[in-house]
Order: structure tokens, then C-alpha cells, then sequence
């Protein structure tokens, strides 16, 4: 049966932070976090879940930070409820799969995006201004095109909105010449090993955004890490430059809501079950094409 999970209600537990998709709960030197099926379109979290959708985020994400852990450490205590305190004992069925517990960290305010293709917001900005972020491209070159090398274009971190992107100097001078360094070079070395994985599995990855605290005064991965809802990925097999391409993420949903006499802002339309049910396959889908497996 598909599991829906729109929000969680622990009692025992201190009231959490919720974010779009994912709800925060501290437990005093750690934080549970725990993925959701909520799903939001246009900054709006729209009124239906995504059956399943947070157990794929949470398995996505565990897996690559398995593979970086050579590049950067990350965040992680614990991943099998079995091994959780006691007070979330019996909360394991909803946590199963689909939650983690982490050290705290102090975030660094910026989303560090690294992006190998011309797509999104990128190849909007290409073209009024012939440049991502401050990094110059080359002339002529057309939607959805593989860049020479991939670029780190950073942006302020938005707790409400849209993010605003920055070019270098401005993340210099947010938190200082060494962390800015270090950020793109992290950025962008796991964008490269990432990378490689997933054309090995005939998937492209775009662009995509990291979010990085600091932890016992070292640079440390956090969050989520190269999901269908922090990345663009398309098919290898069925890229063609010169046009935008299908991503595995929310594109479904996005097309659906277009669609729409909808302003864009809350609340959000109902989506019908033919619409949910194809974007939890799309996301079933990268999971296996990814990992080599369906959700445990």
C-alpha cells in the first residue's frame, strides 16, 4: 500500500520547524529530520502529497552521501529507527525510511548551485545578459547546452520566496574569501563525481544545489543531496540541445498547474489522481535508475 505522509505529529516531541517538504524536530544536541510527501509548485505547497516522495529524497540523498564521502563528510548520526531514542520508539512506522537524525550544524546562508548545462533560471539569465552569476559564457550558445566545464553560480538562501542569485565576489564578502573557496571548490568537485555516476546509469545531471554548516569548526555536507527536488536530471539517451528537456522531478506537476486558471499563490489546486500517481512513478523511476534499487 502507498504511504502518504503530509506532516507528522510527534506529541512527545517539541513542536517542529517545517519547511516545504521537510519537518525539523530538535532533540537537544541533534535534529530529527524527517521528508515528507509534501510537494510545492511556484513557492506554493500545494494542498495533495506525493505518495512515497519522501522516502525517495531521503534514500537519494543517503545514497550520494555514501559515494562523496571521500569529497566532504557529512551530517549523519543515525538512519535506522531501530537505533532511535527512545522517545521516537513509537513513531517508528512513520519514520521508517523517510527520516534521519544529524548533529547540528551552523548553516552557511548560501545555496551553492553548480550547473553543467544552459537550463532554468541559467539560460534565462544567458540570455539578457550573456552570463550566469558574474561567469562569462561563451557567444551563441542555445537552451540546454553542455557548458565547456561546470560553473558554481551561488545564491542567497531564502527562508520564504524565490533564492537571489549572487556572483562570487558577493558569496566572498557574505562569509569570507577562505569558505567561498571552499564551497565551490566542494561544490563543484562532488557536481564532477556525481556526474560520472549518473551517465554511467545513462542520466544527466544539469544543475543541482548543496546547502553546507559548519560542525566542530569543519565544512560538513547537510540536508539533502542530489534529489529529483534539489536537481535537474534528464536522460542521457533522449537529451537534444536547442530545446528544454524532460527532467526527472516535478516538470509533471508544473505542466499540470500551468495549465490552470491559477495566480500562483496560496492555496495551491488539489491535484487529480492521474497526476500523482505519474509524478510518484517519476520519482520511483530516478531512485532505481540511481541506485540500482526500489525503496526499502
Amino acid at each position: 500500500m502507498e504511504q502518504v505522509l503530509w506532516q507528522t505529529q510527534f506529541p512527545l516531541l517539541s513542536p517542529p520547524r517545517r519547511g516545504k517538504v521537510r519537518d525539523v524536530y530538535d532533540l537537544g544536541e541533534q535534529l530529527l529530520i524527517v521528508a515528507t510527501d509534501r510537494v510545492s509548485a511556484f513557492d506554493v505547497v500545494l494542498p495533495t502529497a506525493i505518495p512515497d516522495k519522501g522516502r525517495v529524497l531521503t534514500q537519494l540523498s543517503l545514497f550520494w552521501f555514501r559515494e562523496m564521502e571521500g569529497i566532504i563528510e557529512n551530517h549523519l548520526v543515525e538512519t535506522d529507527v531501530e537505533k532511535y531514542p527512545a522517545p521516537l520508539e513509537q513513531y517508528r512506522n512513520q519514520l521508517r525510511g523517510r527520516s534521519m537524525i544529524v548533529k547540528k550544524a551552523k548553516t552557511v546562508p548560501a545555496e551553492c548551485v553548480v550547473r553543467g548545462y544552459l537550463a532554468g533560471s541559467g539560460w534565462k539569465d544567458y540570455r539578457e545578459t550573456g552570463n550566469i552569476c558574474g561567469v562569462t559564457l561563451a557567444p551563441n550558445l542555445v537552451e540546454s547546452a553542455r557548458l565547456p566545464e561546470p560553473i558554481f553560480t551561488p545564491s542567497t538562501k531564502a527562508e520564504v520566496g524565490h533564492d537571489t542569485n549572487m556572483c562570487f565576489a558577493d558569496l566572498r564578502t557574505f562569509v569570507g574569501q577562505s569558505l567561498a573557496e571552499q564551497l565551490r571548490d566542494v561544490s563543484i568537485g562532488i557536481f564532477e563525481k556525481a556526474s560520472g555516476v549518473a551517465e554511467g546509469r545513462g542520466i544527466l545531471i544539469a544543475d543541482t544545489k548543496f546547502e553546507f554548516g559548519i560542525i566542530d569548526g569543519k565544512l560538513k555536507v547537510i540536508d539533502e543531496m542530489l534529489t529529483p527536488d534539489s536537481s535537474r536530471f534528464w536522460s542521457a539517451k533522449e537529451y537534444k540541445p536547442g530545446s528544454s528537456q524532460e527532467s526527472y522531478d516535478k516538470q509533471i506537476i508544473r505542466d499540470y498547474l500551468n495549465g490552470l486558471d491559477w495566480d500562483k499563490t496560496y492555496p495551491g489546486p488539489e491535484l487529480p489522481p492521474e497526476i500523482v500517481e505519474k509524478a510518484r512513478a517519476r520519482y520511483l523511476e530516478i531512485l532505481k535508475i540511481l541506485t540500482g534499487k526500489g525503496l526499502e
